[in-house]
């Protein structure tokens, strides 16, 4: 016997005044209680005031045995937010129904308020004294000493505490629906307090009553919101008063920083970053901070303690390694690291137009010790090839980098510097004449007619073997640089014609100045370096200095090594190269060697040839000598032979195409990813151009400047101090450096920073700077 069970949905069904949650449920809710109706069953019900029973109905609703509703329409029905009725799921999962009894509202500490201080406090008002002063002689905030002194609300007496408890991180109406337009992204963290009311809590200038390290403001709304994608531009920052926090000196940047524009030029490339806690101005601040403490790398993160970090950035702790690298992925996936480059270049230019009259440009190698096979170039500071990712820097006349771009392998500078051209003009602005500064790497008639052809002036050494110019040439000029320092030189100041043999330009010829220096060489004696330029208006001293500059470059490519990770990798990812790109063929190589060897070989064999037919010609006195035909033959075989074997290697090299298809020599090689280290390069020159404007801030304030003036502002980035948030300012109280000269000049730099009237980033919060004395001696 088959026996067959019919099936059919239930039916809807929901009593009179039951507002529906979802086909078939619904809540019918009074002053008495509440019960929630399942396909016409009463599934929970719960009494007045039985908060916990109500919380389990909505978690039950929702449960994944019953799923009777979504999250969503239980919120919505019973008029909180989604992340709250995931709370009260977890709450049920740890604690079972007693985890979802409400806790008691208040502070979670124990309230500086005493009996005995309030009654301090309203005697102290008595006497007429200020609030500031109050709160000084109490050790408790000014917004405390308001709190006490408030009059009594209509509300009762607990009206003034009850604010308090809710800057405590426990606002009114946890449970209760947001209003519109006030969802998580748009709370306040603090309880509904906003930045500029809690700046308002401490006024400037407060210097004592400050807790020490005190608990940062908590964002544990704001992290449940960007965990569903509910915050959008990010968490904003909110500080909390207090003393002594380890890294305050990072502040001191911010000035500089914006200068440098990294924040402006990423907001108009990158727009934002996808919904989360961290946005874009938090993370690259984050990635600033870790520079200027000489973690530039993500893996730094985990030696800087991130409550530390944190407390300068405004949030309750920073961001981690795993979450600084998702989001420089996330940046490196806009495809825009080559734009941020060139903002930031563009921001240099009109920030610093005086330093752009001489621009440096040389090629830098960013050597690869990985596993993976990646092209090999000439390595200058190794002396040999390696693999290697080849970069292209542009520096301004004091060395300061203004960009930079990742050179094709194999590519010569000077194919790279007529590449830049169009970059450099758009930088500098149309009819600006700039002079480029490059070495020997870049000679090239047909490069100078370009450079010249695009509106710029050259400066480079002379390349190859050239005469020297006789002694009376030369005449003892002396000068001054840029930065004060006296050069004494022998110069000879002539000109020169160059013929170009390459290129659309063959045939053509260059005209340039050439200003030759001469100098003892290393070994003895003397030697003649020329430089030659287009620039008639200089003098030749200053053709001399200026390009010994140079080295300013390279400087900087040695102090970016050492402090800012500049050949660090950026990402471990990789990405086939191109196959059908042309490289130097090595079979060329190996062809031309075996040229020279021939060579060698005919002019041995033509050698030992004269050789033997000398001999033969110059027998002894009084002897004569019979010389054939055959003999002449056989010492002529060797050298014909020799002759031959060159002529088959030349044809032989002839043949041998100098360039060949890449995927045919290695189809393994791979590139480097280049769109994350451009990132890392753009965030760490911005730091570096921050510094660099500090220390040369203290210049006229620290006598030792010239050689100390990094190493005190390295001290002063990584110092303790006070944050006093106050009404619309945000007050930075450093604690004083090592050496009361190193005080005073840091005291000398914060005058500086504080007529810039720079804002944190994010706040209307104007940044003002001191620094506190030196303790005298015993």
């Amino acid at each position: 016997m088959m026996t067959v069970m019919l099936t059919q949905p239930p039916l809807p069904w929901l009593p009179g005044g039951a507002v529906e949650i979802a086909p078939g449920v619904g809540l019918v809710a009074g002053p008495g209680g509440g019960v929630v109706w399942v396909h016409g069953i009463a599934a929970f019900a719960w009494d007045a005031g039985d908060e916990a029973g109500r919380r389990l109905a909505a978690v039950g609703l929702c449960s994944p045995r019953l799923r009777a509703a979504s999250q969503e329409q239980v919120a919505a029905a019973f008029g909180v937010i989604p992340v709250t009725v995931w709370r009260w799921a977890r709450a049920l999962e740890r604690g079972g129904v007693a985890g979802l009894v409400p806790e008691a509202k208040g502070p979670r500490r124990a309230s500086k308020l005493t009996p005995r201080v309030v009654a301090r406090i309203r005697g102290l008002d008595g006497q007429g004294q200020s609030r500031a002063q109050i709160a000084a002689a109490c050790g408790v905030s000014e917004s405390s000493v308001r709190n006490v002194l408030r009059p009594v609300s209509p509300a009762g007496p607990g009206a003034g505490a009850g604010g308090q408890a809710g800057a405590a991180g426990h606002g009114e109406g946890e449970d209760a629906a947001p209003p519109a337009g006030s969802g998580p992204a748009a709370r306040q963290p603090a309880g509904g307090e906003s930045a500029g009311a809690q700046a308002a809590a401490e006024p400037a200038g407060a210097g004592a009553g400050l807790p020490v390290l005190p608990d940062p403001v908590a964002r544990d709304a704001e992290r449940a919101a960007a965990r569903w994608g509910l915050l959008g531009e990010g968490a904003g920052p909110v500080f909390a008063p207090g003393a002594r926090y380890p890294l305050a000196g990072l502040l001191l940047a911010l000035p500089a920083l914006e200068a440098a524009g990294l924040l402006a030029c990423a907001r108009s490339v990158y727009g934002r970053l996808k919904n989360g806690f961290y946005g874009l101005t938090a993370t690259l601040l984050t990635l600033v901070f870790l520079a200027l403490l000489r973690e530039p790398r993500a893996e730094g993160a985990t030696r800087v303690p991130p409550a530390a970090l944190g407390r300068v950035l405004g949030l309750d702790r920073a961001p981690e390694v795993k979450t600084i690298r998702r989001k420089l992925a996330e940046l490196a996936s806009a495809g825009r690291a080559g734009q941020l480059i060139m903002a930031l270049a563009r921001h240099h230019a009109a920030a610093r137009p005086g330093a752009l009259g001489f621009l440096h440009i040389d090629g830098h190698a960013r050597a690869y010790f990985g596993t993976r096979e990646v092209q090999k170039t000439h390595v200058a500071r190794l002396k040999f090839p390696a693999a290697a990712t080849p970069e292209t820097w542009v520096t301004d006349s004091r060395g300061d980098p203004v960009f930079m771009v990742v050179a094709e392998p194999s590519q010569s500078l000077a194919s790279e510097l007529r590449t830049l051209l169009p970059d450099l003009r758009s930088i500098v602005g149309e009819g600006r004449r700039v002079t480029v500064c490059f070495d020997r790497g870049g000679w090239s008639p047909a490069l100078f007619a370009d450079i010249l052809g695009a509106g710029f002036d050259l400066l480079t050494y002379r390349k190859g073997p050239v005469p020297d110019l006789p002694g009376t040439a030369f005449t003892k000029v002396t000068c001054a640089d840029d930065r004060g320092r006296k050069h004494d030189y022998k110069l000879a100041d002539t000109s020169i014609t160059l013929d170009i043999t390459e290129g659309p330009r063959k045939g053509q010829q260059v005209s340039l100045r050439q200003v030759t220096r001469r100098e003892p060489a290393p070994r003895g004696g003397a030697r003649q370096v020329h430089t030659l330029t287009s620039r008639t208006d200089l003098a030749a001293g200053e053709v001399c200095w200026r390009m010994s500059s140079r080295w300013r470059e390279e400087n900087y490519f040695r102090y970016a090594r050492t402090h800012f990770a500049l050949d660090a990798l950026g990402s471990y990812a990789a990405a086939p190269d191109d196959p059908g790109r042309l490289v130097p063929s090595p079979a060329k190589k190996s062809a031309a060697a075996r040229v020279r060897q021939a060579e060698a070989t005919a002019d041995a064999a033509e050698a030992a040839r004269d050789a033997a037919l000398l001999q033969l010609r110059s027998p002894a006195p009084g002897h004569a000598v019979l010389i054939t035909s055959q003999q002449v033959n056989a010492l002529n075989d060797p050298v014909e032979a020799a002759y031959a074997k060159l002529d088959q290697a030349r044809a032989a090299a002839a043949a041998t195409p100098a360039r060949i298809r890449l995927g045919d020599l290695a189809p393994d090689m791979v590139r480097l990813d280049a769109e994350t280290k451009q990132i890392t390069h753009a965030i760490r020159m911005a730091a570096y151009n921050a510094e660099t404007s500090l220390a040369r801030a203290l210049d006229g304030h620290y006598a030792p400047a010239r050689d100390e003036a990094y190493a005190l502002i390295r001290e002063a980035l990584t110092t303790s101090g006070d944050i006093h948030p106050g009404d619309g300012e945000l007050l930075i109280r450093l604690d004083p450096l090592t050496a009361p000269r190193r005080t005073q000049a840091l005291a000398a730099l914060c005058e500086q920073l504080n007529q810039a009237a720079c804002c944190y980033p994010g706040t209307d919060l104007v940044l003002r700077y001191q620094v506190k004395p030196h303790p005298s001696p015993a």
